[in-house]
Order: structure tokens, then sequence, then C-alpha cells
């Protein structure tokens, strides 16, 4: 798969067939992550692959949006480490840079994905660290679901050229909604 391609047709994907995936894919999910940029090449992310049912299926018990874990075949935590954080505010960008190339190399497998936001939801981040013994210095930023899809998701249009401005932001403000 090209990766303009990649990019343009990866979808969330909520439907699982609850198949394993291979410790061979999830090899290349993880090495994916670990490339992504960081702030001064800290490379701050640390994951945790979720695979035990029984603390998968207590995802759901503290996050609204995750109904899918219960048919997915393994979740990863992406987690910031605050004592590799260069300055405040890059450990966020940092690990969703992370989380990005995991689902873009997922797609690139054959798999399926959904990003869980935890960070900044206090009460998301505190379930994340409790449910999986985080010490001090590590933040739960996202669930990465994975699994072997249920479903086809066909490609939306979201080229907006309406956000698109040239060398500097136009005055008067551009009107919003326009498509």
């Amino acid at each position: 798969m090209e990766t303009l391609q990649a990019i343009l047709t990866r979808r969330s994907i909520r439907n699982f067939t609850g198949e394993a995936i291979s410790d061979e894919q999830l090899h290349h999910i993880i090495e994916s992550g670990m490339y992504a940029p960081s702030a001064n090449n800290r490379q701050p992310w640390h994951f945790v692959v979720i695979d035990d049912r029984m603390l998968l299926d207590q995802i759901p018990g503290f996050h609204p949006y995750a109904a899918m874990v219960k048919e997915a075949s393994v979740v990863i935590s992406v987690c910031g480490d605050t004592r590799l954080e260069p300055a405040e505010g890059y450990l966020a960008l940092d690990c969703g840079a992370a989380a990005q190339n995991m689902m873009l190399a997922a797609h690139e497998l054959g798999l399926g994905s959904c990003w869980l936001g935890i960070y900044p939801r206090k009460q998301r981040m505190e379930a994340v660290t409790e449910l999986l013994e985080f010490p001090d210095h590590i933040l739960p930023m996202a669930l990465i679901v994975l699994g072997v899809p249920n479903e086809i998701k066909s490609t939306p249009n979201r080229f907006r050229p309406d956000r698109i401005y040239s060398n500097r932001w136009p005055w008067p403000e551009p009107e919003t909604g326009r498509i």
C-alpha cells in the first residue's frame, strides 16, 4: 500500500472478528510507533500491550466509547514518560505521532484500529493508571484498539480547501461552516 493511500483510506474500525493478530504483526505496529518524530528526539513513549481478556473487559467500564474492545484482539496503551519530556506540552504531541504511525501500520497490515482518547481526561487517565499499575512518571495518553476488522468503511472526502490560507490568517475572519 502506498503511503498516501494508507493515510487517505485508514478509518476507525469498531467491529472486529475476535481473531488473534500475530506477534509479527504486533511487532511491526509497535516498531512503527517507535519511528515517529518526537521533540528533541527524546522518544518519550512506552507501550503496554494488553491481551489479558480480564483487563480488556474492564476498559468499557471507564471509557464510554470502548465497546469494541470486547471483540478486539489487543489494545496498546500509549504512554508518555514525563522524565523524557523536553518541555511541557510535547508529551501528548509525541505520543500522538506514535499512535498515528501505529494505526497506519495496522492498516497496511490489513488490520483495523481505533484510537481511544485517554489524555487529558482525568478520570480516564486515573482508570488506566490503576488498571495497568503505572508509576507516577508514566501518563496514559491513548489506547489503540487492534484486531481483524469485521467491517469495511468507505473513504469520505475530508479535503476542505476553505481551511487553507496563504501566508497569513485572513482578515476579516473567514466564515465558518462553509464547505
